[in-house]
């Protein structure tokens, strides 16, 4: 009997660091998510999906902030000032010292892109649950086609620097610079990329996540991902792409999976170096 209650108390001991390693991370599962969602009335939940998709079906008492909402416009991707942003978050009920979770259809894209934002702006809690059917239905998710009546908030901004790479950063050698476009984009034969920073590391987005599900690999696949190309946590990078959503994927994996110490995202990437004047190479 003492053996056996020995082993259950060891087998208990290995649940509830594994449980405080999960509820640690800023990426959660729907079953984590319910847990929040019922014990936290003020807790702030983001669909980043387009409006017509948000429309057809979002959790229950979501608030819809589409990622191209942030933006200047469509093509350049360019975020919009922090005056600007703090008011679309604030009229949508958001406010920066609240909990906060964000989703959207299941690509990652938008989420993470609407989730380096709100680190950007000094949102302090903030995570990503990954759309899944599958596991929103197994923990009894609520969706609704129905948006919620949203109280307006005050959202007051407190840039983190530490999240965001400028030029000169780019520049300093310091850094490793990854970019998160395809492989096309990033040899500069397409029609909206000329090429890529000098001396950046091509890691595409979509090799981060699984084909099927669309969730981030787990750590020992990225590890051996990025073995290829002689990166460690003790790196300081720096993340790009076409604009900022997809580096906004790299970032999260890096920092939330990873546990990588330095990182920056290079918001308006590739489309901002050039229309500073910076040239870039095949």
């Amino acid at each position: 009997m003492k053996i056996i209650r020995n082993i259950f108390l060891a087998g208990l001991v290995v649940v509830l660091y594994s449980s405080s390693l999960m509820a640690q991370s800023n990426i959660i599962s729907a079953a984590d998510y319910m847990k929040l969602y019922k014990a936290d009335k003020s807790l702030i939940t983001i669909d980043a999906s387009k409006a017509g998709d948000y429309k057809k079906s979002h959790i229950k008492n979501a608030v819809n902030i589409p990622n191209g909402d942030l933006n200047t416009n469509k093509d350049d991707g360019f975020l919009k000032s922090n005056e600007e942003l703090a008011t679309i978050f604030g009229a949508k009920g958001v406010s920066a010292d609240k909990a906060i979770v964000v989703y959207d259809g299941g690509t990652q894209k938008s989420a993470s892109r609407v989730y380096w934002v709100l680190k950007y702006l000094g949102a302090t809690n903030v995570k990503i649950l990954h759309k899944n059917m599958a596991t929103f239905k197994k923990s009894r998710v609520p969706l609704t086609p129905m948006a919620p009546k949203a109280k307006k908030a005050t959202f007051t901004v407190n840039i983190d620097n530490a999240v965001a790479a400028d030029i000169a950063e780019i520049k300093s050698g310091k850094y490793k610079i990854i970019d998160a476009r395809d492989a096309n984009e990033f040899a500069g034969t397409t029609e909206k990329s000329k090429g890529h920073i000098s001396g950046s590391i091509n890691i595409g987005y979509k090799d981060v996540v699984d084909a099927k599900t669309h969730a981030f690999k787990t750590k020992t696949e990225l590890e051996s991902l990025l073995s290829k190309d002689g990166l460690n946590s003790g790196d300081a990078i720096i993340v790009s792409c076409q604009s900022g959503a997809r580096a906004a994927v790299l970032y999260v994996i890096f920092t939330d999976i990873l546990g990588y110490k330095n990182v920056k995202m290079y918001d308006g990437s590739y489309n901002d170096w050039v229309a500073k004047g910076n040239t870039v190479e095949k």
